[in-house]
C-alpha cells in the first residue's frame, strides 16, 4: 500500500445508466436442474410435518435489497431486519441468513471477482451473533438441505401511494405492481439473482404491499405462512422499528468490522498518521457488549478525516457537493484552525480528480492498495478501511446525504468522540458557510456546513407523524428517524436515490 503518490484504486468510470441497467437485469436462467426433494417442493409446508418436528424446527429469514443500493445503505437495512428477527424470536426459533455481498454498482474495480462474498470478509460474525443468531448463506444451504427458499415475498409500496393525513402502518398481500424479477423454470420454480447463486430456486413468490416499520411483517411470517425458509426481497421498503433507541444501537454496535481490516487500518494510521489507540484515547474492546465509553472521551489521531463523495453525486446532488477547489479551501481552513498538518481523504473521485487533489492538497494522505491488496480486501474491504481511519481522526467532515459519511458518524459515536468533531459536512457551492452548532440535521439540507444544523421544514411534518423520540436519542438520531419515515411518506423511490452510495 502507499499513502501518497500516483495511482489509486478507482476504476474507469462506467456510465451510470448502463451500470444500473446491468444491475437490474436478472442473471440468465441456468439450465433447468432436477426438482428439489419432496419435502421442499411447492405446497409441502410445515403443516404436513409431524407436530413435534414442526414445533422444534428452526425457521430461516433471508432478505435482499434493491440492486442499485450500495454497501452502506445495505448495512442500515440489516439493522431493520435484525429488529424484525428479534420480534419473530419472541414466538419461534428464527435465524437470520446473511445475504452474500456482490454485484454492487459502486464496486467497479476491474478484473476482480466480487460476487458471493461472505459477511465474514467485512464483519465479525461472532460479534453479530451476540445480538441475534445469524449464519452465512453457505451454512444455510448445508442446514436446509439444498438451494431452495420456500417462500419469497417481494415488498412494495401501495399502488395508490400515501396520502397526507394520519400515518397508518399496514401490510397486505397485493398483486405485484412491477414485473417480478424472477422467472419460472420448466419445473415451476422461481429463478433469479439470489446473490449470484444461480442454483437457488424459490418455490413460491408473491408480493406484499407494506407501509410501516420492520416488525409489521412479523404476523405474516408467523401466521400466514408455515414455510421454513422465507425471503423478503426489496427489504429497504421497511422502516426502522425504533431508530436511535437501545435496540437500534445494540444492533449497530454488533456490526464490528472484521479484525483483519481493522488491523490494516490501525497499521496505516500508525505508519502514516502517527495515530495509535493509546495516544488517541480510542481503546477498542473486541467484545462490543463490554465497550462502555462516554461521549467526548476520544481525542483522535493528529489528522483531519475527510469523506469527499464524487462521481454520481456531482450531478445527482449538485446543491450538496462542493467543487474540488471549494473542498480544498475548506480543508485548508480546518487544518489551520485545528493546527493539524495531515488530512486523510476517503473519496470515490475519478483519476483525473485524484491527480488534481494531489496538486491542490499536498497534505493529503490516502490508502492506496496494491493489486494484491485490492484482490484480498475487495472494494467493500477498502471502504471499511477508509471508514475506520476516518473514524479515528481528530476531526471529521463528510458529504451531505451520504450513507458512507453516516456510517462514519455512527462509528465515531461508538468510539466516544465529541459530536462537534463528528457531525460536520461540506457546503454545496451555493450554500452559505455558517457556524451554528445544532446536531439536528446529519448531512442534510441545513445551512450550516461547518457543524451540521437544522431540521428541514419539509421533514418536520414527517417526523411529527410517526416519530416517538427515544429518551436516549440525540437530535441527530431523531432527525434521521424523520428521514426514514419520509422515505415512505413522500416518495420511496426518490429517497432511495438520495440515500444511495
Amino acid at each position: 500500500m502507499a499513502a501518497l503518490g500516483p495511482g489509486g484504486r478507482c476504476a474507469p468510470t462506467l456510465p451510470l445508466l448502463l451500470g444500473l441497467a446491468a444491475l437490474a437485469v436478472p442473471p440468465s436462467l441456468a439450465a433447468a436442474s432436477e426438482p428439489p426433494p419432496a419435502a421442499l417442493r411447492a405446497g409441502h409446508a410445515a403443516s404436513s410435518l409431524p407436530a413435534a418436528a414442526a414445533a422444534s424446527r428452526t425457521r430461516y429469514l433471508l432478505y435482499d435489497v434493491n440492486p442499485p443500493e450500495g454497501f452502506n445503505l445495505r448495512r442500515d437495512v440489516y439493522v431493520r431486519i435484525a429488529s424484525l428477527l428479534k420480534t419473530l424470536r419472541k414466538s419461534e426459533n428464527w435465524v437470520l441468513v446473511l445475504p452474500p455481498w456482490g454485484r454492487l454498482y459502486h464496486w467497479q474495480s476491474a478484473d476482480i471477482l466480487q460476487v458471493r462474498i461472505a459477511w465474514s470478509e467485512f464483519f465479525d460474525i461472532p460479534s453479530l451473533n451476540k445480538n441475534i443468531p445469524v449464519i452465512e448463506y453457505e451454512q444455510f444451504l448445508a442446514e436446509s438441505g439444498g438451494p431452495f427458499i420456500e417462500q419469497v415475498y417481494v415488498l412494495q409500496g401501495y399502488a395508490e401511494g400515501w396520502k397526507e393525513g394520519t400515518w397508518e402502518e399496514k401490510i397486505d398481500e397485493k398483486p405485484c405492481i412491477d414485473q417480478l424479477m424472477y422467472s419460472r423454470d420448466k419445473h415451476g420454480y422461481y429463478r433469479g439473482w439470489f446473490w449470484g447463486y444461480e442454483e437457488t430456486r424459490g418455490l413460491n413468490a408473491s408480493c406484499l404491499s407494506v407501509q410501516g416499520s420492520a416488525s409489521i411483517v412479523a404476523p405474516i411470517l408467523l401466521k400466514n405462512t408455515s414455510a421454513q425458509s422465507v425471503m423478503l426481497d426489496r427489504a429497504e421498503n421497511l422502516l426502522h422499528d425504533h431508530y436511535g433507541g437501545k435496540d437500534y444501537w445494540n444492533t449497530r454496535r454488533s456490526m464490528v468490522f472484521a479484525k483483519h481490516l481493522r488491523v490494516v487500518g490501525d497499521k496505516f494510521r500508525k505508519k502514516y498518521l502517527q495515530s495509535t489507540d493509546e495516544a488517541d484515547r480510542t481503546q477498542y474492546k473486541e467484545d462490543w457488549t463490554q465497550m462502555k465509553v462516554k461521549t467526548g472521551t476520544a481525542l483522535g489521531g493528529p489528522y483531519l478525516g475527510v469523506h469527499l463523495r464524487r462521481r454520481d453525486f456531482v450531478w445527482g446532488h449538485r446543491e450538496d457537493v462542493p467543487s474540488l477547489q471549494g473542498a480544498v479551501k475548506k480543508i485548508h481552513s480546518l487544518l489551520e484552525s485545528l493546527k493539524l498538518e495531515r488530512v486523510f481523504v476517503a473519496t470515490d473521485a475519478v483519476e483525473e480528480e485524484i491527480e488534481l487533489l494531489k496538486k491542490l492538497l499536498p497534505e493529503m494522505v490516502r490508502f492506496e492498495p496494491s493489486l494484491e491488496e485490492l484482490k484480498l480486501y475487495k472494494d467493500g474491504g477498502l471502504a471499511v478501511i477508509d471508514q475506520w481511519i476516518c473514524a479515528h481522526a481528530r476531526y471529521f467532515i463528510g458529504t451531505s446525504v451520504s450513507t458512507f459519511s453516516f456510517r462514519i458518524h455512527e462509528e465515531r459515536e461508538i468510539l466516544g468522540f465529541d459530536p462537534k468533531t463528528t457531525y460536520n459536512r461540506f457546503c454545496g457551492e451555493t450554500e452559505k458557510n455558517s457556524h451554528k452548532g445544532n446536531r439536528g440535521n446529519p448531512g442534510g439540507s441545513g445551512k450550516c456546513c461547518h457543524s451540521i444544523d437544522g431540521t428541514p421544514g419539509t421533514l418536520k411534518a414527517a417526523e411529527a407523524v410517526r416519530t416517538k423520540l427515544e429518551p436516549d436519542s440525540s437530535w441527530v438520531r431523531q432527525t434521521l428517524l424523520g428521514r426514514m419515515k419520509q422515505q415512505s411518506l413522500i416518495n420511496m423511490i426518490a429517497w432511495q436515490k438520495i440515500l444511495r452510495i
